[in-house]
């Protein structure tokens, strides 16, 4: 194994020493006037202003996509102003069939039709840029650019203003972007990076004013200037956004709780606002935030004991979140690194309760779904001079549960009080290509005693450092993380057995349960080297978590005790073929060990990806894993030995610009010894009939059967006894999304998601030896005369003695759901909003005997009804 590794290391190496670094390209630059505010030119998509004038066109975009540095099939330019409050763009796209200009509507950040962007990095720092999109139909859109083009956060909703208009010669923009709504420095004399880019959707072409290659290291570095900036006035932004939410909740099954009514209205209230401390520092806070009524979670099952990843939705945390993202494991291209793991995870501040009442015979109880967030305040921004900063400070309410016998009542508290504290500061040096940064998180409680098996304090840490050369061709990037526990011994020995954990885990020298231990510290860390620009990309490095990292009490962290290498290498065109638009093929493999020296996983994976001449897209991919180790199925239990795995899959998307569009994609997972056999399979099906109406359809069907699927741990002969089923599951999910956009600040759209997942198990076997050579050793399957089902329940006499030895409960399950919402939503005047919204749910455990559509039939009947009306007001200075 280890000659393996470093053979791969040699080839890496030997490709870094090869590749020559990319062409300087020359930077262009625009010359912009400063504009007397009397003189501004108004918004109206025509460009026949005089204040325009002032300055000059400048054209000569080339194209980007799909024949790069190639003459594009129109031509475009564009004029830029400022005065004391605003800069002002004017575009001029040009199109020899107006008549044919694709004008269709969607809400913001749809980006669909033709459109024209410009991209400014008012900071200097070439990393961070603001986008600002616009649609011929009007449709705005908005991205805070970070990372240098890797990441494109369009939760980022500023104000700006912006007009188009379609004549005899194509067609035309007006933008005014208040410089309120970005940052720069304070300098006398200041020099911006710019960038435009126009998209020719018949041809689905990109074209761009200061070429960049298609394998350029990034985006922001590439940017032409913007000159002419002179005594730009600092604009201290002041934003109050009160909001206001009614609610009318409507249970579809009467409760035999008395504490739960059939109908409830509810009010609520809170205020979000943004206070400019410096021209380039932001006060952001919130009272009561607003928790993202609108939006829903998409629906999930798992069966293998880990948590599930969701979005952030609540518009306070999702504005601005990559100041504070720190995703320390993450590998852009090569994965399987958990790159979902966080220092962050914002979704933890208001989290629902995790306590549960003590109830006795006849009592009912009520508690919140959420954690009341008392306040909030974040302030983050970036200087001139290189320094980003990020400090957030949230606190939750006690939340108690209601609990009633029928004549009296009792309180019992389910969430403590809690202080949540994050900071991060990172600094640029070495012309922006050396990057220095840390982290510190804080989370404390007040607990009370029933609540002990919560952290009373939970920290975590982290420093890391990015260092690009050859003009960014090349990269390395490294972090250290930390975490530090404390809580009563209760909390502690619950966190060592938790399944990110497992310290009780059988065959193992190097962890164990303390019982005695109130603290728990932990490192983890990610060092990768790369390369990022040109045809030949590769990347690789190494991450790990020791046994006792742990995040989760701010952060997200799926397991700890992994130390894992990754590599990856792949080769992408820049060029059309004959046949085809662009492919590209990556290859990687990865090594996964445990912090006692033992090697889990070795996966080998190869995938390729065509754009064909007619702009359909085609993938496929194929995973080989000849080494499989698992020291959590047995959940605690010791490490066990998993058959080869192999699997393939593909996928297929028609063009995406065609009124009628689809996509299908498909997997195959099998284990040797038919240890597992899974099978997916989805789609999509979108109908544009008209530019205003959208209706698509996401369907997808899985079905596995799995002979080694954990049931229960259970006592035998003063031993552990693991035992495993055979769960033959299926799963139906079926999302329907309409939208129906009238204009570009007035919409209706409807989703709707049905979800079933069912599974019946059989085949009952105990694990013999976990790490016997093929599944007649590891497992052995209960006889006739061992195993008994009675009542609902299996009952094990293992030693045949006619007494039983131990039980578990029949574990088949049926879960349905059905969650939708209807959204009206209309922007009556920019950044303020109103929502009226009906939104229906049902989660319910059906009959796991009956076919897959008779359960979805029969229980998504009784649904509750939500109507809301959600109330935004954006006050600016």
């Amino acid at each position: 194994m280890q000659k393996k590794m470093f053979f791969a290391l040699g080839i890496f190496s030997l490709i870094f020493k090869i590749s020559a670094a990319q062409d300087t390209i020359p930077k262009r630059i625009y010359n912009t006037t400063y504009l007397v505010s009397e003189d501004r030119p108004k918004i109206d998509g025509i460009i026949n202003d005089l204040a325009w004038n002032l300055v000059d066109w400048s054209g000569n975009y080339v194209e980007w996509s799909p024949d790069e540095n190639t003459p594009p099939s129109h031509p475009t330019k564009l004029k830029i102003l400022y005065d004391d409050k605003s800069l002002y763009v004017a575009f001029r796209c040009y199109d020899e069939e107006p008549g044919k200009i694709v004008s269709r509507l969607s809400r913001r950040d749809g980006f669909d039709g033709d459109w024209v962007e410009i991209n400014v990095g008012s900071l200097g720092d070439l990393r961070t840029a603001y986008s600002f999109t616009l649609s011929v139909s009007g449709v705005q859109g908005d991205e805070y650019i970070t990372n240098d083009g890797q990441n494109w956060d369009n939760t980022w909703n500023p104000i700006w203003y912006a007009k188009t208009n379609i004549d005899d010669e194509g067609w035309t923009a007006e933008i005014r972007i208040p410089l309120s709504q970005i940052r720069f420095g304070k300098a006398e004399e200041q020099i911006w990076g710019i960038q435009s880019t126009r998209r020719f959707f018949r041809k689905e072409e990109r074209s761009v004013w200061q070429r960049t290659p298609q394998n350029a290291p990034g985006w922001v570095s590439s940017f032409g200037e913007l000159h002419g900036l002179k005594n730009l006035k600092p604009q201290r932004q002041l934003e109050i956004q009160p909001y206001a939410v009614v609610s009318q909740n409507e249970l579809g099954r009467k409760s035999n709780n008395p504490l739960i009514k059939d109908s409830e209205t509810k009010l609520n209230a809170g205020l979000d606002g943004k206070l400019g401390v410096t021209n380039d520092l932001t006060l952001d806070f919130t009272i009561n935030p607003d928790f993202g009524q609108v939006e829903a979670d998409p629906s999930a099952i798992a069966l293998d004991g880990f948590q599930i990843f969701f979005l952030e939705r609540r518009p306070f945390f999702i504005e601005n979140k990559n100041i504070f993202d720190y995703a320390f494991s993450s590998s852009v291209n090569g994965g399987r690194t958990f790159g979902f793991d966080n220092l962050f995870y914002s979704r933890r501040i208001g989290r629902a309760p995790q306590g549960f009442p003590s109830l006795q015979d006849g009592e009912f109880s009520k508690q919140p779904n959420i954690s009341t967030i008392l306040g909030a305040a974040k302030f983050s921004g970036k200087t001139r001079d290189g320094w980003s900063l990020g400090v957030l400070e949230a606190a939750t309410t006690k939340e108690v549960a209601i609990i009633t016998d029928g004549t009296s009542e009792r309180e019992e508290t389910v969430e403590p009080f809690t202080n949540y504290l994050v900071t991060r500061v990172q600094k640029d040096f070495n012309n922006n290509n050396t990057f220095i940064g840390g982290i510190f998180t804080a989370t404390n409680r007040s607990l009370t005693d029933n609540l002990d098996f919560l952290h009373k304090s939970a920290y975590t840490g982290g420093i890391d450092i990015t260092h690009n050369w050859k003009n960014r061709t090349y990269y390395m990037k490294g972090n250290l993380i930390f975490s530090s526990v404390l809580g009563t011994e209760n909390a502690i020995n619950r966190t060592q057995r938790s399944i990110t954990h497992l310290f009780q885990r059988e065959g193992t020298d190097h962890i164990n349960i303390d019982p005695d231990a109130t603290s728990l510290i932990g490192t983890g860390g990610n060092v990768q080297i790369g390369k990022g620009a040109g045809n030949l990309l590769f990347q690789t490095g190494i991450t790990w978590r020791s046994p006792e990292l742990e995040l989760n009490d701010i952060g997200f962290q799926l397991r700890a005790d992994d130390f894992r290498y990754y590599g990856w290498l792949g080769y992408r065109t820049t060029k059309p073929l004959k046949s085809m638009r662009s492919w590209r093929a990556n290859y990687s493999h990865f090594a996964a060990f445990d912090f006692g020296g033992n090697l889990n996983e070795l996966i080998f994976n190869s995938n390729t990806w065509l754009n064909l001449k007619d702009n359909t897209w085609l993938n496929g991919f194929v995973d080989f894993k000849p080494v499989n180790y698992n020291n959590f199925l047995l959940r605690g239990g010791p490490r066990f030995r998993l058959p080869f795995e192999f699997a393939l899959g593909g996928s297929l998307a028609s063009d995406s610009r065609k009124k009628l569009r689809f996509g299908a994609n498909f997997s195959i997972r099998r284990m040797d010894e038919s240890a597992l056999n899974r099978f997916s399979l989805g789609g999509s099906i979108t109908y544009q009939p008209t530019n205003a109406l959208t209706v698509s359809l996401f369907p997808s069907y899985t079905k596995s059967r799995d002979k080694l699927q954990y049931v229960i741990t259970a006592s035998f002969s003063d031993d552990n006894r693991y035992v495993l089923g055979t769960v033959n599951q299926e799963t139906l999910n079926f999302p329907l999304r309409i939208d129906y956009i009238l204009t570009p600040t007035l919409s209706i759209q409807y989703w709707g998601q049905p979800f079933i997942s069912q599974g019946t198990y059989n085949d009952f076997k105990f694990v013999n030896d976990p790490l016997g050579n093929n599944l007649n050793e590891t497992v052995a399957a209960f006889t006739q005369e061992q195993i008994e089902f009675d009542s609902g329940a299996y009952l094990i006499d293992e030693n045949t003695d006619g007494t039983t030895d131990y039980s578990f409960f029949q574990p088949d399950f049926a879960f349905i759901q059905w969650r939708s919402n209807m959204v009206l939503r209309w922007e009556y005047i920019p950044g303020s909003e109103l929502y009226l919204v009906w939104s229906q749910d049902a989660s319910n455990f059906g009959d796991f005997s009956n076919a897959l559509t008779t359960n979805l039939r029969n229980n998504i009947r009784d649904v509750n009804n939500i109507f809301l009306v959600k109330l935004t007001y954006r006050f600016i200075r």
